[in-house]
């Protein structure tokens, strides 16, 4: 059983070997344990610090694409490298690293796909009253979206198994947490949430400027996600909002004419056909796009089975060489 923590980086110089150092060297059940790091387009010596501290794989990015680009380029990596669990932690030290036994332990177990770490928002002291009932906030609206109870949607600090994790696609531009339990849901990947610590802050937060920015953000992410999954239940919702207002129109009008002035009331009647226009074209298009989200869950599973087949060549590949290496070094020593 081989483990892979995957990091994301974006000028960690500084922390960057605090956070590796913290990082567990062994845990019962697992019996290779390697580290990966994603530059996202650092200026500094991000690198440098990861290969003399003796990372295994480095994912370099020329220019800055974003945590949700890094994250799977982080994935990719990690399954080509033959991973059957990998976990994703930040490279601020944020998340403390014993813990990660905790996060691969339902997965060892056969318990869960996807597990995520529960930080103890209400007891972080550097997280602002404001922040804490965003987080609050955001993480209801995504199990709503999701059909999922999972109580912190916003932490980065997750495990997957390599079944989940050749299952997972990212669209938006800003961050992986949200979307990815929005589609694990949908697509029913075994997911839960364990208890975790956190350590103290060594930075401020590089994901958002403010707060503002922030909710603006996980909205159009949530709202994006949740559109691509469900999107006959959100143009219906939308559809039946203007066909109930048209409807309540009408009956007024209705009530009005048996009361002999419905001449007084044009102006109504006509509402309420703009109205149920709406709410009708608004079915239709809830349709029309739930036929394209069926069609992109056949893609994603051809997707699937097509990631499935290069990474298990990859692997057997690498293997093949390994061998033949070894061979090379056998027959050498005989010659000797």
């Amino acid at each position: 059983m081989k483990l892979i923590i995957q990091i994301p980086c974006l000028n960690e110089a500084e922390t960057l070997t605090v956070t590796l150092n913290d990082l567990p060297k062994k845990i019962d059940g697992i019996d290779e344990i390697e580290y990966l790091i994603i530059d996202d387009g650092s200026t500094d010596e991000t690198i440098r610090v990861a290969r003399e501290w003796g990372v295994h794989y480095i994912v370099h990015f020329c220019k800055n694409k974003g945590l949700a680009k890094g994250f799977m380029a982080g994935l990719d990596a990690a399954l080509r490298n033959g991973a059957d669990i990998i976990v994703n932690t930040d490279a601020d030290n944020q998340y403390c690293g014993a813990d990660i036994e905790k996060l691969v332990r339902p997965v060892l177990e056969g318990k869960a796909d996807i597990v995520i770490g529960e930080r103890p928002i209400d007891d972080t002291e550097h997280f602002s009253p404001l922040k804490k009932k965003l987080q609050h906030m955001g993480s209801r609206t995504v199990r709503i979206a999701s059909g999922t109870d999972i109580p912190d949607a916003p932490s980065g600090f997750r495990a997957y198994s390599r079944e989940a994790a050749l299952r997972m696609n990212v669209i938006n531009q800003y961050t992986y947490t949200l979307e990815t339990i929005i589609q694990a849901g949908h697509n029913r990947i075994p997911m839960v949430s364990v208890p975790i610590n956190t350590n103290p802050e060594l930075r401020k937060s590089r994901l958002f400027h403010s707060m503002f920015g922030y909710v603006k953000k996980s909205t159009i992410t949530i709202l994006r996600s949740f559109l691509m999954y469900k999107p006959l239940k959100f143009f219906g919702i939308i559809g039946s909002i203007f066909s109930l207002a048209g409807l309540a129109l009408g009956i007024r009008f209705i009530v009005y004419l048996c009361m002999g002035e419905g001449s007084g009331h044009i102006q109504s009647l006509i509402l309420v056909a703009i109205l149920m226009l709406i709410g009708v074209f608004s079915f239709l298009i809830g349709l029309q796009a739930d036929i394209i989200a069926a069609n992109r869950k056949l893609i994603e599973d051809v997707q699937y089975h097509a990631r499935k087949t290069d990474y298990d060549v990859s692997e057997i590949k690498k293997l093949l060489s390994e061998d033949k290496a070894l061979a090379g070094e056998k027959e050498n020593d005989g010659n000797k």
